[in-house]
Formats: structure tokens, C-alpha cells, sequence
């Protein structure tokens, strides 16, 4: 589990909030999810490349809601996912003086990517991301997470348990990324912290005052 602090450019922010902002608008874009027992999630959520039913807990490649094929994941966005796997893998090798790093986070071609926009009170409860194909889980292919906006607290943890949680603040720019034997920690979003997004961002966005989170892996 590697956190890249502050890790995408102010210019990759600007990028990524707008190219969202244009894909939510349009077929297959943001709406509010529900559970099966009616349940809503205090979030928006667009999936990209395979759609997320939480319904169902499984992905689909046409949105059963709408019937709507998700938008494809952009170039660039898979090309920082690759990126940020590659440095996290320095940074394992530098501070644990390894060299065997590609086998504690192996590289991954992200083909699902979740966003979630989370607005002042969002928040998402303790989970495991496991909808993935048993091959891919198995391998450890990590998720890779990019916070943009609000800071988030978020919860980490071996066991569902909140209170026995660890927590940290992803801020706007951030990127975190568990794969390996971390590949199935519980994790999850305790709160947004309002007003904690950078005011130039909000600046040369216009962004509504919440936080976008991606959510990168591979089926």
C-alpha cells in the first residue's frame, strides 16, 4: 500500500476534472447509485471502460439501468495509472531496500475505472473491492486511487470494523495504491473536509466544492 503525496500536477488536476465533468454530462455519466435493499450512496458515481452495479455487486458492459454502453477510459489516464505504479515501486525499493518491488505491486492495465464525485457530506462505509475476475484478484493487481478536490478522510483496515480503522487525509492530487497483499484491505471514506480545495483549482474549473475520486483496476 503506497501513498503518493500530491502527486498529480496541477495541470493533470485541471485535465482530469474537466475530461469528467464532460464525460458525467453525457450518455453512461453521473447518477446516484442505490443498493438493492433501496439504500441510496451519499455519492454521484460514473464508471468507465465496465459499469459497477451495486446492486448486484458485479460489473456489466452495458449499464442495466439505461441500457447505455459506460465511456471509455482516456489514454492519458491510464498512462498516470502506469506511471504512479512505476514510482510507487521506486519508492518500495528505496525505503525497504528491495529489489523485487514488481512482485509486491504488480503492474496492472486498468480496464474499470469508477469515479465518484462526494459532496460535502458524502462518505462511503468499510468495504473490499472484490468484483474483479478471481484471476485478477489472486495476482494482487492493485487499485489505484486519484483524490482531487476536498480532502477525504479515509479508513483503512484489515478487519469492518471502523473503530479499529487507521485513517489518513488524501488531499487534492494525491494517489493511492494498494495491490499485492493489501490488494484486499477494508477501506473506505469517514468524511469530506469542506473547503480544502486548492483555491486556484476552483479557479480554472469552476469545480462545484466536493471531491472526485478515480478509481482505477483491472477485470
Amino acid at each position: 500500500m503506497v501513498l503518493l503525496k500530491n502527486y498529480l500536477s496541477f495541470s493533470d488536476q485541471v485535465n482530469i476534472l474537466k475530461t469528467c465533468r464532460d464525460l458525467g454530462l453525457g450518455p453512461g455519466g453521473f447518477y446516484q447509485p442505490g443498493y438493492r435493499e433501496g439504500a441510496s450512496l451519499h455519492l454521484k458515481m460514473m464508471c468507465l471502460g465496465k459499469n459497477w452495479d451495486p446492486e448486484k455487486s458485479a460489473y456489466e458492459d452495458i449499464r442495466s439501468m439505461d441500457s447505455v454502453k459506460p465511456p471509455m477510459i482516456p489514454a492519458e489516464f491510464n498512462q498516470l495509472v502506469e506511471k504512479a505504479i512505476h514510482d510507487s515501486r521506486g519508492l518500495i525499493e528505496r525505503n525497504h531496500k528491495t529489489r523485487n518491488a514488481a512482485s509486491q505491486l504488480p503492474l496492472m492495465s486498468p480496464d474499470i475505472c469508477i469515479v465518484n464525485f462526494y459532496s460535502a457530506t458524502g462518505k462511503l462505509g468499510l468495504h473490499q473491492d472484490r468484483d474483479e475476475t478471481p484471476e485478477s484478484l489472486k495476482k494482487g493487481l492493485p487499485v489505484v486511487s486519484f483524490s482531487i478536490g476536498n480532502t477525504a478522510e479515509f479508513l483503512y483496515s484489515d478487519e469492518r470494523d471502523p473503530e479499529n480503522a487507521d485513517k489518513v487525509l488524501l488531499e487534492s492530487g494525491d494517489v493511492l495504491i494498494f495491490g499485492g497483499k493489501s490488494r484486499h484491505i477494508f477501506h473506505g471514506v469517514k468524511a469530506i473536509l469542506p473547503d480544502t480545495t486548492p483555491h486556484a483549482l476552483l479557479e480554472e474549473t469552476n469545480f462545484r466544492p466536493g471531491r472526485l475520486n478515480l478509481t482505477f483496476r483491472q477485470y
